[in-house]
């Protein structure tokens, strides 16, 4: 495949549709990165030897310049001596020269023509791979993102998180039990009567021995009907 043609390629590839149909995505865009590059590379080297032919074209059409002025020169001369012959001859080879000089510039036309196509290219190219690596970078976070997902969820699909899970009951029921004791023992303090307490049972103990002496002097006979 040419290099223009493989370019255009490149450059008209939809990447949405070929990831989809990839089975490896991420290795997909790698080999799109990769003959981007590559398919750059080309192209730069291309437009240098386009450039460095045009260069040389150049010198040659000043070479061709100055033959032809050197015919001219020449044909003046001959005709000056009266060599028509000579004359004709060297106005001859100018006119080589100026063919070749015409020649030449028709192809640094077709030259100019090829590096400005060689310019928008590599433009095009440039920002393709832009994008080609930004969707690298996507897919690659996309990538860890899910195979982080499927990690989570076969950890808690599998027994070992049960098995967390029973040890946290276990501790659970241990702090519970542990509360239960700290409960209990401020209960066990809770019975014992306060000072407040202990003060008013003594003034009810009080008031009970006054009622039972009132009681008892109720009992007991008046004076004047024991000296009957």
């Amino acid at each position: 495949m040419g290099i223009f043609s493989r370019t255009r390629d490149i450059i008209a590839a939809n990447f949405n549709e070929l990831l989809e149909k990839a089975d490896d995505p991420e290795k997909m865009i790698r080999m799109i990165i990769f003959e981007m590059e590559e398919t750059l590379v080309e192209i730069r080297a291309s437009a240098a030897r386009t450039i460095a032919d045009q260069k040389e074209m150049h010198r040659h059409t000043v070479k061709l310049d100055r033959l032809q002025a050197d015919w001219a020169d020449k044909a003046q001369l001959a005709l000056s001596k009266d060599r028509e012959d000579l004359a004709r001859g060297a106005l001859i080879e100018k006119k080589k020269a100026v063919d070749m000089a015409e020649q030449l510039k028709v192809e640094i036309t077709v030259l100019d023509d090829a590096l400005r196509a060689y310019e928008l290219d590599i433009e095009k190219l440039q920002t393709r791979l832009r994008e080609a690596r930004t969707r690298q970078s996507a897919i690659a976070v996309r990538l860890e993102s899910a195979e982080n997902r499927v990690k989570l969820r076969t950890l808690l699909a599998s027994e070992r998180v049960d098995e967390a899970m029973a040890r946290f009951d276990q501790l659970e029921r241990r702090v519970d039990y542990a509360e239960g004791r700290a409960d209990a023992l401020s209960l066990a303090e809770g019975s014992k009567p306060s000072l407040a307490e202990e003060i008013n049972a003594l003034a009810g103990a009080d008031k009970i021995d006054e009622e039972l002496e009132a009681m008892k002097a109720a009992l007991k006979p008046s004076g004047p009907a024991q000296e009957n």
